[in-house]
């Protein structure tokens, strides 16, 4: 029984620690981000001129409220997807996805953070809590044998599925800002 109980808090903790995970890195975020674009919008304009200006108008459109909107939309998605993972005792395909796209997110801020060779939000808290989260969880699905083998092609899908769930949550968050 002592081990049951073990294997319990463990699946609760990879499962929805996933959850937790994400609202520590998104604290950072929405601290941060409004105020960041605000500071480097025009040096990252100059920076980088191939990038297209829609991209530049609409990452300095976002405001506080928004973006807040949108992490509480992402929200739901991290729950819903820590959820189907404690249901299934880490198996669901749902979890073991957002627990990739999570990671993948954490590498993408490092990478963010290398090209402006500076901080960038959600760049402390990624080789400080996403990146190692990842890792730990991937490593306990793993021993427990309930981990889906990991092909490229499945990387393709985590980093499509943060990236629709991205432009879903900030699609809503400006519909109801009446942006």
């Amino acid at each position: 029984m002592l081990n049951s109980s073990r294997d319990e808090r463990i699946e609760g903790a990879v499962t929805l620690g996933l959850l937790a995970a994400w609202a520590l890195h998104d604290l950072e975020e929405l601290a941060t981000v409004p105020g960041w674009w605000r500071r480097h919008l025009p040096a990252l304009r100059e920076r980088y001129p191939a990038v297209p200006e829609a991209v530049w108008r609409r990452a300095g459109s976002v405001d506080g409220r928004e973006f807040a909107m949108a992490v509480g939309a992402m929200a739901a998605v991290v729950a819903a997807a820590s959820a189907a993972g404690r249901l299934t005792g880490g198996r669901s395909a749902a979890y073991q996805t957002a627990l990739n796209a999570f990671g993948l997110h954490g590498l993408v801020h490092l990478a963010q953070a290398g090209l402006v060779r500076g901080y960038t939000p959600g760049s402390v808290t990624s080789p400080l809590v996403v990146v190692p989260f990842t890792l730990w969880a991937r490593r306990r699905l793993r021993r427990a044998g309930v981990l889906r083998a990991t092909r490229p092609r499945d990387l393709a899908v985590a980093l499509g599925f943060a990236g629709a769930a991205t432009f879903v949550a900030h699609g809503a968050a400006r519909r109801l800002t009446g942006r």
